[in-house]
């Protein structure tokens, strides 16, 4: 009788660390949890090329004002030196031009020099860009059927060529004068990077748009 004890303990014994082994192989190891993603959005702008040439300094920065109010022209009998008979930049257009200033600032791009038309619209985005600007008339708006058309192009070019001697320069004006040197059209806000170079000529770096 003990004998048959001692035979149904050691059985049972074997039984249990059968089931034990069982149970522990038909465990399944959890999943290692996914690593949090570690790429970072690029903090580069989109026109690496064009910002590093006005990094760099040298380059003309023609650009085509900010968004305006409603419609492609101004008034009738709209007087320069009284913005409220001209098209001005709408809320959205003051927004446009801060942040183009803004952007200009994040990426250390310095302008020694700002000129724009004397235009309100023109003269108020080159301010909000810039800070400052000094009024050009060769940067009035060019029509098509100017009498002296050819020449205001050529000092347009003129005034386009020159190099500056630290920094870069400014020059905000209208689509039309943009286009007859360039060949581009811009929309509003949007800027054509101009690299000068010691004849009196200069070669089109590229389109730049900043900021809505």
């Amino acid at each position: 009788m003990l004998r048959e004890m001692t035979m149904l303990r050691l059985l049972f014994a074997l039984l249990l660390s059968a089931c034990v082994a069982g149970c522990h192989s038909s465990e399944k190891t959890a999943p290692a949890a996914p690593k949090a993603a570690t790429t970072k959005p690029s903090a580069g702008p989109v026109n690496d090329p064009l910002w590093n040439l006005l990094r760099g300094g040298g380059q003309v920065v023609v650009m085509r004002h900010a968004q305006t109010t409603p419609g492609t022209s101004d008034p009738p009998n709209f007087k320069l030196g009284d913005c409220s008979t001209q098209r001005n930049l709408s809320d959205e257009g003051r927004a446009q031009a801060k942040a183009i200033g803004e952007m200009f600032k994040q990426r250390d791009v310095i302008f020694a020099d700002v000129m724009a038309s004397p235009y309100c619209r023109t003269l108020d985005t080159a301010r909000l860009v810039a800070g400052r600007v000094e009024a050009n008339d060769a940067l009035i708006m060019l029509p098509d059927d100017a009498p002296d058309r050819d020449a205001r192009i050529a000092t347009l070019r003129q005034l386009a060529a020159g190099k500056p001697t630290r920094g870069n320069t400014l020059l905000v004006t209208h689509q039309p004068n943009i286009t007859a040197i360039t060949n581009l059209k811009p929309a509003m806000g949007e800027m054509v990077v101009l690299t000068p170079d010691s004849h009196g000529k200069f070669r089109v770096a590229g389109l730049l748009h900043v900021a809505d």
